[in-house]
């Protein structure tokens, strides 16, 4: 009994660790190309503040006049907090700035470095310590994007 008890824990451990929510920590090298750096303006349609990375998706409208959904990396709540970005900062419908960087793969995904808030102000929203362009260090806030 205690055999099969510790096999289906040992399973139940490895599918939690695959789940992509586990995998999605990474470094900036790893999914984004530093020779891409992108900026976009659009309108705030989600927000999810999870760790360890943070994500929102805005609408960009294109140079042909289409609306392209695009997902916004970014550090996890506590590092941004600690920037001065909080949940209360932005609601659904805002229009943000982003300065970042494309990913690799192709997709509509950028690893959000500066955001501007429909407040003005500019935060950092990058990983700390991830490698990226202008990384901000671990255990530093990166206060307003300086």
């Amino acid at each position: 009994m205690k055999r099969g008890y510790l096999l289906m824990l040992l399973l139940a451990a490895g599918l939690v660790s695959n789940s992509p929510r586990a995998l999605a920590h990474h470094s900036f090298a790893a999914m984004y190309d530093a020779n891409k750096p992108i900026r976009l303006v659009g309108k705030l349609t989600k927000i999810e503040w999870t760790n360890p990375h943070s994500f929102f998706y805005i609408d960009v409208r294109d140079a042909r006049g289409r609306v392209n959904r695009w997902t916004v990396e970014g550090a996890g709540p506590g590092a941004l907090s600690r920037r001065g970005f909080n949940r209360g900062d932005i609601d659904l419908g805002d229009t943000l700035i982003v300065q970042g960087y494309l990913a690799k793969s192709g997709a509509r995904i950028v690893d959000g470095r500066l955001v501007t808030l429909p407040d003005g102000r500019i935060v950092n929203g990058g990983s700390p310590g991830d490698g990226g362009p202008g990384s901000v260090p671990a255990g530093r806030s990166g206060n307003n994007g300086k």
